[in-house]
């Protein structure tokens, strides 16, 4: 199994970016997906996550209304239109895979993902 994220950049301030996240070696629909970040000297902390059909997502409160989800099963890929972006956004943004859907809790927990991708950078200028 394989997840490559690509798409990360610099971006100011109110500026938007999607960042992509391409999955391999699994059944792409069967999988939820979770989108984490990591700051510097900060814990990884789920983002965003979206079920295997697409039908639920979670939103992180710190980008509730900014972020969205989606994906493409056909063409296993899953994607992370992110809008409005603030400096505290600036983070390596890992995508992950796990087999099932599930509670608040056991969606934000990393361990319960099984395979991650090794991560984007996205900055975001003041």
């Amino acid at each position: 199994v394989q997840l490559q994220a690509s798409g990360g950049g610099l971006v100011r301030a109110g500026g938007s970016l999607r960042i992509s996240c391409a999955a391999s070696g699994l059944t792409f629909s069967g999988y939820s997906m979770g989108w984490f970040r990591q700051a510097p000297g900060k814990e990884r902390e789920l983002v965003a996550a979206i079920s295997g059909s697409g039908g639920s997502t979670y939103y992180a409160d710190s980008v509730k209304g900014r972020f969205s989800a989606s994906r493409r099963n056909a063409e296993n890929t899953v994607f992370l239109q992110m809008n409005s972006l603030k400096p505290e956004d600036t983070a390596v943004y890992f995508c992950a895979a796990r087999t099932t859907w599930g509670t608040f809790g056991s969606i934000a927990t990393t361990s319960n993902y099984g395979y991650w991708g090794q991560g984007t950078q996205v900055t975001v200028s003041s």
